[in-house]
């Protein structure tokens, strides 16, 4: 439905994206995905039209989007702040866009009162911005943003000014909601969880590139290059050269992993702290050293190796509460599936 091609944009000396290609398709719950700065919010407002690239195309169902003023665009912007009107109520805020299509009374109240429905918030229609829990001003810009029936609604950092119980909540609420009205949506964010939990597709974002574009599942368990590895999720990555078992690393030997690589690519291992095993000093392992600290998180525990020869420790996740303590010599061990190579 959205295709980007090429599209550059710098301000100044710096570059913001480089030469950035992607496909969006129709109904796609779509993430962009990277650190504060790397050209995710730039291209987002490139297509809803307050900024302008300096090279490449933007198409909407084959149409020339950039061509078409902001006003004119079938694409709504759900902005980082909601930008409600506080003199307004609920019910206002969400037709004001209606209203300025100048659309008859009946078709107003109607569409107004089927979204507000829809999120949640139909007892809420009388109140003002400020009588609002945050998760509900939320719903009342997602309402404001859905009711125009864009063709693409964008969001930018939608449930950052959420605390942690209520964010939660909303990711499973816009995702329902996103399946119900069959908008095609585009999050910015640089949450990995939020990313995750939400999008069908991820494109990650580095220093104005795209890095990898994947289904979340795919991203986390073959990151294709050193960034995502780092970048999305937890790993543990192993500097070394690839070779038919895996990875050969200096100081720590062959390492167990699976990759198509020709032998002696200079590469990276990146391996899960979830995928590790922990066994006692005899046991059988790739890696042997001493736990250094243990970290317990309620559902899951955090346990860092020292490992002779690794400059870094060893990173292991492991279910509930464990018995290891500091001091304590392990062996580690894990799957050769359970290890990805990277080309460096």
């Amino acid at each position: 439905m959205l295709q980007i091609t090429g599209v550059s944009r710098r301000f100044g000396d710096v570059t913001a994206l480089a030469d950035v290609s992607l496909e969006i398709r129709q109904g796609e719950f779509f993430a962009l995905l990277g650190p504060s700065g790397c050209g995710k919010t730039t291209l987002l407002r490139i297509l809803a039209g307050f900024e302008s690239p300096d090279s490449g195309t933007v198409t909407l169902d084959g149409a020339d989007l950039l061509g078409q003023a902001a006003h004119r665009r079938p694409v709504n912007l759900m902005f980082q702040s909601y930008a409600l009107f506080p003199h307004m109520t609920v019910a206002k805020n969400v037709a004001y866009g209606l209203e300025r299509e100048r659309l008859s009374k009946a078709e107003i109240r109607d569409r107004v009162g089927e979204v507000l429905a829809k999120v949640g918030l139909e007892q809420m229609a009388g109140r003002r911005p400020q009588q609002l829990s945050g998760g509900q001003r939320q719903r009342v810009a997602l309402a404001r943003a859905i009711v125009k029936r864009p063709r693409l609604l964008l969001l930018d950092e939608p449930l950052s000014a959420l605390d942690k119980k209520v964010r939660a909540e909303m990711q499973l609420e816009l995702k329902r909601l996103q399946h119900e009205v069959g908008i095609t949506f585009v999050v910015v964010t640089h949450d990995q969880e939020e990313a995750m939990s939400l999008a069908d597709r991820i494109a990650v974002f580095n220093a104005g590139r795209v890095e990898q574009v994947d289904e979340p599942v795919a991203l986390y368990e073959r990151p294709r290059t050193p960034f995502t590895a780092g970048f999305v999720g937890a790993s543990n990555l192993f500097a070394g050269r690839a070779c038919s078992a895996g990875l050969a690393a200096d100081g720590l030997g062959v390492l167990p992993g699976v990759s198509d690589l020709p032998d002696g690519t200079p590469a990276l291992l990146a391996v899960r702290p979830e995928r590790l095993r922990l066994d006692g000093e005899q046991g059988q392992g790739v890696l042997r050293g001493e736990v250094a600290d243990v970290s317990f998180y309620g559902g899951v525990s955090h346990v860092s190796v020292a490992v002779p020869g690794r400059a870094e420790p060893v990173l292991v996740a492991t279910p509930g509460a464990t018995q290891v303590r500091a001091g304590t010599r392990v062996a580690l061990s894990w799957a050769p599936g359970d290890g990805a190579l990277v080309p460096q």
